[in-house]
């Protein structure tokens, strides 16, 4: 699945490609994808005319900002948005097509088909789902050492759970938790609110930096990920734990190991990151 660095690539590549284009009419091949508005021809009415003025983020979340009207976007697992001219071969899997004005027009397309798309009026859509609950932005200058510290406060619950949920901190997804907590020497196990504030500190910077870098890089493309110009990321091959079970850490030279932790496949060095305090 797409997470944060991915999901801003693609934001970033979209404002290069459809800035200013006015939707001319909407094709929607597959209902599902839609959920707001239920009906797919009120969907594809409402759009048309309206002109996109920027693509914004929230998390995993894409926001077409219109004239008028936001389009909130979540790619799921394989969700990928192109842009192509008019009458270019259309893959069988494009369910949702945005034809512009100018002879453009921007695929929506989703081999897995679980990709959602909810349409609103300007504001409304940060006050309902799927946008409501939303946790901390955590490359944005709301999310400081101290509000990371309130938030970790007297949680029992493991940090990598924490971190993965998007009502505590939105986008960081499984491969950057594994290399922010490897980064910061903290064990996927440790009791959130039993992090000392050094480790909070070193914690949280390399969230940062982990995410910063992995943006800067494109995103990771460890599966089928590419962005909005068919462009694969390259932070894959910059992973110093993510996906090397039973090879030596790059700090220590202890095997890492691999388990589960909250459901999700989970890599650490023993060493580097010991499971109590120190």
């Amino acid at each position: 699945m797409p997470e944060l660095p991915e999901v801003e690539t693609v934001k970033r590549t979209l404002n290069t490609l459809i800035h200013g284009k006015r939707i001319q009419k909407v094709t929607v091949r597959l209902p599902r994808i839609i959920r707001r508005p239920d009906d797919i021809t009120i969907f594809a009415h409402m759009l048309e005319g309206h002109t996109i003025q920027t693509v914004e983020r929230r998390g995993k979340f894409l926001r077409f900002l219109l004239d008028g009207l936001v389009l909130v976007s979540h790619l799921r697992m394989e969700g990928r948005y192109g842009l192509y001219a008019e009458g270019d071969p259309l893959d069988k899997h494009s369910h949702v097509i945005f034809h512009f004005d100018d002879g453009t027009e921007l695929r929506y397309t989703d081999v897995r088909q679980f990709g959602t798309m909810d349409l609103f009026l300007p504001g409304e859509d940060l006050l309902q789902q799927p946008l409501k609950n939303l946790g901390l932005e955590p490359l944005s200058p709301d999310f400081t050492a101290e509000a990371f510290k309130a938030l970790l406060a007297g949680k029992n619950t493991k940090i990598k759970p924490l971190l993965l949920n998007q009502a505590y901190v939105v986008g960081i997804g499984n491969i950057y938790v594994d290399e922010s907590l490897h980064a910061a020497g903290i064990h996927p196990e440790r009791a959130a609110g039993s992090l000392t504030d050094e480790q909070i500190v070193r914690l949280h910077d390399s969230i940062v930096d982990t995410l910063t870098n992995a943006v800067n890089a494109g995103g990771s493309s460890v599966k089928s990920y590419v962005n909005g110009q068919g462009e694969s990321g390259s932070y894959q091959h910059k992973l110093r734990i993510y996906g090397r079970k039973d090879e030596p850490c790059y700090t220590c030279g202890s095997k890492v190991e691999k388990s589960v932790v909250g459901g999700r496949g989970t890599h650490f060095c023993p060493s580097c990151q010991p499971p109590l305090l120190t």
